[in-house]
């Protein structure tokens, strides 16, 4: 399964996709903003995407609002400093399907997108 990172830090998609590594997820894109990873996510079509926030271009939310108007499925779990309950609420309104605030640990990344990928299955 193919799985887009998105965020506009090298080194934090570099951090995710050792993370996904060690996983057993080797199938990963990397998009630098929203706009980046608009034509990626339709280009790749990623079982799952790892998004970040704040991110020049297109943020992460704007992401996620445009892809889940252009008919996007793919589970999508924010990975962003962003913690306040109100833009929890905010991504989940909008599409998101998990949230995970940074820092993180590979445990609390791998649980995420454990439960992520499961629920999808389920449904």
């Amino acid at each position: 399964m193919k799985i887009l990172i998105v965020d506009d830090s090298k080194t934090m998609r570099s951090i995710v996709k050792n993370c996904l590594a060690t996983l057993g997820y080797s199938d990963v894109e990397e998009a630098c903003d929203g706009r980046d990873a608009l034509s990626k996510a339709t280009a790749c079509s990623p079982g799952l995407i790892l998004l970040d926030w704040n991110m020049p271009n297109m943020n992460g939310l704007e992401f996620l609002k445009a892809y889940r108007s252009q008919g996007g499925k793919t589970p999508v779990i924010m990975v962003t400093t962003e913690a306040e309950k109100v833009r929890v609420i905010e991504a989940i309104k909008a599409g998101a399907s998990d949230y995970v605030v940074k820092p993180f640990t590979p445990d609390v990344l791998s649980q995420h997108v454990t439960r992520t990928l499961e629920r999808c299955k389920a449904a």
